[in-house]
């Protein structure tokens, strides 16, 4: 099954007078089980095209199929529902919020998840990267490694049926580099397909798949014979792809509306000055603007008395 199918797709910017093609007729297949990397110099359109495959951007032109489904020209809530419950993203900037835990950073999928949609154990996840004695810690409190492997935590608790890296080694030192990868390799064995952008050549090797653009084209797409990363079995991908193609649509939740709050609450009182400061502003305004109504409505109240107390002496002829 093709998870990915694009036909002719074409991604155009326009800056002032001037049309930029990021993708040009890009056309393209990739399978249900693959490891694919996407390599080429900075301009080539890789970021351009991962926006789009991961629904967070729109080609200009042409066909995109997610899964099957015609995806190009959806509205952005039908677009949301399915990333949510199909895509798992990875980002070279971890993305982490700065005072939040590391079980908390993998749960927060679930907040904008429907409820019915099948998930992972946010615990589980975590021990599964080998952070199972860090659930409480925050990003300041972890090295960039393990930062990213929060992040490839949170990419799998919807259970996504792809996953999108991009660039997830960037930050990292070799050591933590060949830790990640090894674990998008472990991911692709359990079924997931994953797509990866790089332009590192040592880091694309570990695919079995390789495309190389330019201008916004596919200069070359060849297989990776000595990739050392195993093909997951069939039964593998058929249980990840098992009802992939009912998106539940998006609705009202009480509990997610508890949660969000929860989180609101949170929010605040991780930030007492700021909130403190924030009511303080707020209730400095209000009561400004109350006092200069209250003025207001006194002038004019005085300028009727006094122009009452005038009476009038004009006498009918």
């Amino acid at each position: 099954m093709n998870v990915i199918e694009l036909k002719n797709l074409t991604k155009v910017y326009t800056m002032g007078d001037t049309e930029v093609r990021a993708l040009n007729g890009v056309s393209l297949k990739i399978e249900a089980g693959e490891f694919v990397a996407i390599m080429g110099a900075s301009g080539s359109g890789k970021s351009t095209m991962l926006q789009i495959l991961g629904l967070l951007d729109s080609p200009t032109s042409g066909s995109y199929k997610l899964l099957g489904k015609e995806v190009s020209d959806l509205e952005e809530n039908q677009l949301a529902s399915i990333r949510s419950q199909t895509l798992g993203f990875i980002f070279q900037m971890f993305n982490l919020l700065p005072r939040t835990s590391s079980v908390e950073q993998v749960s927060l999928p679930l907040l904008y998840a429907d409820p019915r949609a099948p998930h992972g154990d946010p615990k589980k996840l975590l021990e599964m990267v080998g952070l199972g004695q860090r659930l409480d810690h925050k990003p300041n409190e972890l090295s960039g490694g393990q930062q990213q492997r929060v992040a490839i935590a949170r990419a799998l608790t919807n259970q996504p049926k792809m996953i999108l890296a991009d660039e997830p080694t960037g930050n990292l030192d070799s050591k933590s580099s060949v830790e990640i990868i090894d674990f998008l390799g472990k991911m692709n064995e359990s079924g997931i397909t994953v797509v990866l952008v790089t332009h590192e050549p040592d880091i694309a090797a570990h695919a079995r798949r390789v495309i190389t653009m330019k201008d916004g084209k596919i200069l070359s797409d060849k297989d990776n014979l000595r990739s050392g990363t195993r093909e997951p079995k069939a039964e593998k991908t058929r249980e990840v792809l098992k009802d992939a193609g009912k998106v539940l649509p998006g609705g009202f939740s009480w509990k997610r509306t508890q949660e969000y709050f929860r989180q609101a609450l949170k929010a605040l009182l991780s930030n007492p000055v700021r909130s403190t400061l924030s009511v303080l502003g707020m209730w400095i305004g209000v009561m400004a603007v109350i006092v200069m109504m209250a003025l207001g409505a006194g002038a004019q109240k005085s300028m009727e008395a006094r122009l009452a107390s005038l009476g009038t002496n004009l006498r009918p002829s």
